[in-house]
């Protein structure tokens, strides 16, 4: 079969011709049908020597839908022909939070040699991919594979940082959503979808700010010296009782702490080289608390699913073949993708 592998640190990933996996145990093999694309990918594929604890090479694609085709004798749960989403993180599988379906948060995380599908561990960006067992597994009916292959980590991750939130988002409140790209958007409609607070957006594009209405946003703007006060305004003149920072940077940082009310919750999901201080006394809102979400569980990604096949979550996607990778990896380099970019096995 075709994949798409890694087989040297801050080079451009390979097409190869590899062996179709067999599954063995409690190993279930997909068909692949669509794996997303995402900027963690290019974190992975620019990683220096030893940054990372993965061995080269293995396949790309940690974001991926399809149809199981074959099952190992001790698989169970799932049957041939059964449309599925996998769960992409993987952890060590006998951790407290793995035996919770919490494999995100993995105990022995910093001791494994993988994260998960695509991760360390052959991945989705090929025409099939083995799956430890059943268990990595979401059913998803006839939801379109594009549609829910970005759900693993897109739309998972941006709906475990609300729900970590949704505590402090009832009648009368303001979430505000920095940065309106892949996973931006899909915060915005599980917001609008999940809680009762009333959602701003903000974001350095007109498109973006264009996406973020589609996706149900009640105010977007641009982000300019004075959107701080804006944002307040909109808020009541109170500030955001939870800012959602989807980029990290220091910019934004200094956005969502200045537009957070005392009391207030932030929860940074970008990796975009920011930073905050913290004293006491300082100029951080009194009472704030920070959350520095990351992927989100098996429970969660069910969830997700149960939205999108509702028609509460629309992921805005670009489609390339598997044979166009290179060209869709330096569009996203590039910032030129509308949303998410799926790829699809020719």
């Amino acid at each position: 079969m075709r994949a798409l592998r890694l087989t040297a640190w801050g080079e451009a990933p390979a097409s190869a011709e590899v062996e179709r996996p067999v599954p063995h145990g409690t190993e279930v093999l997909v068909r692949v049908e669509a794996a997303g694309l995402c900027r963690s990918d290019l974190h992975v594929i620019d990683g220096a020597p030893g940054a990372l604890p993965y061995r080269l090479p293995f396949t790309l694609g940690h974001e991926v839908a399809g149809q199981v085709t074959a099952l190992g004798p001790a698989a169970d749960g799932v049957s041939a022909g059964d449309r599925v989403v996998l769960y992409g993180p993987w952890g060590c599988g006998s951790c407290a939070r793995c035996a919770a379906g919490a494999d995100n948060y993995c105990d022995r995380r910093n001791t494994l040699a993988w994260h998960g599908a695509g991760l360390g561990r052959d991945g989705g960006m090929a025409e099939y991919v083995l799956v430890p067992s059943a268990g990595q597994l979401v059913p998803i009916g006839d939801l379109p594979a594009d549609q829910a292959a970005p759900l693993s980590d897109a739309g998972l991750t941006s709906y475990h940082a609300v729900a970590g939130l949704r505590h402090a988002l009832g009648e009368d409140t303001t979430a505000v959503v920095i940065g309106v790209g892949g996973l931006g958007h899909l915060a915005v409609q599980a917001l609008r979808a999940t809680t009762a607070s009333r959602v701003l957006a903000v974001d350095v594009r007109e498109d973006a700010l264009a996406l973020a209405d589609r996706s149900g946003a009640d105010f977007s703007t641009l982000m300019r010296p004075d959107t701080a006060r804006v944002l307040r305004a909109r808020s009541g003149g109170v500030g955001a009782d939870a800012v959602f920072d989807f980029v990290g940077a220091p910019q934004t940082l200094e956005l969502a702490t200045g537009v957070l009310r005392s009391g207030g919750e932030l929860a940074v999901v970008g990796s975009g080289g920011g930073s905050l201080t913290v004293s006491k006394p300082g100029v951080l809102p009194a009472g704030f608390r920070l959350s520095l979400p990351f992927w989100g569980t098996r429970h969660e990604l069910a969830a997700v699913v149960a939205l999108a096949r509702s028609g509460a979550l629309h992921v805005e996607t670009e489609r390339f073949p598997l044979s166009a990778a290179a060209e869709a990896i330096d569009r996203l380099r590039g910032g030129r993708v509308r949303g998410r970019t799926v790829l699809v096995p020719d």
